[in-house]
């Protein structure tokens, strides 16, 4: 599952900027922890490369991680926006209607109605809230939808997303 994509390098004994995606950073990123290394596109690497948090603190939003693993500066910039994973196992279950967000992208979006609304096909983290990104047809024009206000449920199994949009969002 991924927990975190590097930002940037910080300083220069090889610390990197992490943005956690997880409800877990302080466990997930705590000194002594394993990730495994992903790509900038949100792959794991293969075979898995383990990554050992030598270091963690709190910093704007994220944490300042140092690895066993990343050496000095030079090498923390080959790091940057590259994804971070954990096994699933070793993190807290979803409770009932959770979702992870890197689910959320592929999803069909349906009215409560049950008409054909889009595609998600990407996703912003604003300071209102999440916000999908719904293709309305293939090659066709986007529409933004507010997360907390608009979707009414998603089906994880059936890859469905039903919302109940105010009037004119839509159009």
């Amino acid at each position: 599952m991924i927990i975190g994509r590097v930002r940037k390098a910080h300083g220069l004994r090889g610390e990197l900027v992490v943005e956690a995606i997880t409800d877990e950073p302080d466990a997930v990123f705590a000194p002594g922890r394993c990730v495994f290394a992903g790509t900038a596109s949100g792959q794991p690497v293969s075979p898995p490369q383990e990554l050992n948090v030598k270091e963690a603190s709190p910093f704007k939003g994220g944490f300042i991680v140092q690895f066993a693993e990343v050496g000095d500066r030079n090498e923390a910039e080959l790091w940057r926006e590259r994804y971070l994973f954990a096994r699933a196992e070793e993190l807290t279950g979803l409770g009932e209607g959770e979702i992870y967000l890197h689910e959320l992208p592929g999803m069909r979006v349906l009215l409560d109605g049950g008409d054909a609304v889009g595609e998600v096909v990407g996703l912003y983290e604003l300071p209102q809230g999440l916000t999908l990104e719904v293709s309305r047809a293939p090659g066709g024009s986007t529409v933004l939808i507010p997360y907390d206000r608009v979707v009414t449920s998603v089906d994880r199994d059936a890859r469905e997303i039903r919302i109940d949009p105010p009037d004119g969002l839509l159009d």
